[in-house]
């Protein structure tokens, strides 16, 4: 069955390699342009007083009109109606930065008073922000074990109104028991919030397993290119209205350029993803060969604790895993990344790029056990070719091995 002109909500028949071209789309509304166009607007004039005065009125939710460039355009439209019917939810907004969405999500849901449950494998910033804004502002969060699962409903309290995940987890890569959560955070009365960035819409179909409100920091997959910061919430219908009212008296709003340029990414999101995966899944085999390799955290692995609800949960899997050398010096991890032609370092992933950066999460956790022993690297595998990787792998190890015999 063919879409219709008008993709806001395409036919959720569609596959969703077709939806992620098709979605938020109506080229006939703009004289048949495949993309929609770039609005740089602020001001929306008016022609009249009863125009105006109706613009002003405007109060309808789902009504998508030009008010004022920050409380949306058809550029940001597009991005959000897109990503919404991707994932399955009932509306999106987009924030500028992936931090940002986490931060109006959070605090749409949360007053002083509350108590928040946060995974111990967050993201830092994620951390950061519950252990400064939220705290000075009343806000008590407890970090729990990200296997707990059922058992979350132990640490729920009275004023317990959200439980935040993210699986798995962007460090030490920990895949939750999402539906076990969502089921005890609803029976509490709680909404369950999730990061979603790992899998994006296509990989993980967060509302079907539980989930009230997912948040991906756009900057990563559905970019794709690493030159747009850009973060996007999705919400079922009951949590919409929180959040956008949140945002919009947050003041938030994205570029118009960074909008285009996620739509533009968001297009090839799912060929990206699947060379992402079967590049990830070469190399991590090939690094579960290595001597200087105690393991490789990546849930689409058989060997990995994971697996199994990954395997469950998940339509696929991203480039984006951990690995725990075997005890080395830090001198000698020094070399072996200080040397590397093809992985380079830098704080982000999800680009067409490899990136690779040494990683200790451990000052951050406290709810859960330690269970590594050597250094943790954490590697985006990107679109290069597999063998070239490996490659230069394979040279970072031969500098690690000889700065550790020094």
């Amino acid at each position: 069955m063919a879409a219709s002109s008008d993709n806001r909500h395409p036919d959720p028949a569609l596959h969703p390699d077709t939806q992620v071209v098709v979605a938020g789309r109506d080229p006939q509304a703009y004289g048949g342009t495949v993309n929609p166009p770039v609005y740089h607007a602020s001001t929306i004039l008016s022609h009249t007083v009863e125009e105006l005065e109706q613009r002003g009125r405007w109060k309808n939710e789902d009504a998508q009109e030009m008010f004022y460039g920050r409380k949306g355009t058809p550029t940001s439209w597009a991005l959000e109606n897109a990503v919404a019917a991707l994932e399955g939810g009932y509306r999106s907004m987009a924030f500028s930065s992936g931090l940002a969405a986490i931060a109006g999500a959070l605090t749409a849901f949360l007053k002083a008073g509350d108590h928040l449950l946060m995974t111990d494998s967050a993201y830092g910033p994620t951390r950061e922000f519950c252990d400064g804004f939220l705290r000075r502002f009343g806000v008590e969060t407890t970090y729990y074990d990200p296997l707990i699962g059922s058992g979350i409903r132990n640490l729920l309290r009275p004023n317990t109104t959200v439980v935040f995940t993210e699986t798995p987890g962007s460090q030490t890569f920990e895949v939750q028991d999402i539906p076990a959560i969502a089921e005890a955070t609803h029976r509490h009365g709680a909404r369950l919030l999730l990061d979603n960035t790992w899998a994006t819409p296509l990989l993980f179909r967060s509302f079907v397993h539980g989930v009230d409100v997912s948040i991906h920091a756009g900057t990563k997959y559905i970019v794709g290119h690493s030159d747009a910061m850009l973060g996007l919430v999705v919400t079922n219908e009951e949590c919409w209205g929180p959040l956008r009212q949140n945002g919009w008296e947050w003041g938030q709003c994205s570029g118009p350029d960074d909008l285009y340029l996620a739509q533009r990414g968001l297009r090839t999101m799912a060929v990206r993803l699947r060379q992402h995966e079967q590049n990830a899944l070469e190399v991590a085999r090939w690094l579960q060969q290595r001597p200087e390799v105690r393991q490789v955290l990546y849930p689409a692995l058989p060997q990995d604790p994971g697996h199994a609800l990954w395997k469950r949960d998940f339509l696929g899997a991203s480039g984006l895993f951990g690995v725990e050398l075997n005890p080395v010096s830090d001198s000698a991890v020094r070399a072996m990344l200080n040397g590397m032609k093809l992985f380079h370092m830098g704080f982000s992933w999800g680009g067409y790029e490899s990136l690779v950066i040494p990683t200790n999460p451990r000052k951050m956790r406290t709810a859960s056990p330690w269970r590594f022993e050597g250094p943790l690297l954490r590697l985006h595998i990107g679109l290069e070719h597999p063998a070239d990787l490996m490659a230069d792998l394979e040279a970072g190890f031969v500098r690690l091995k000889s700065a550790q015999s020094l």
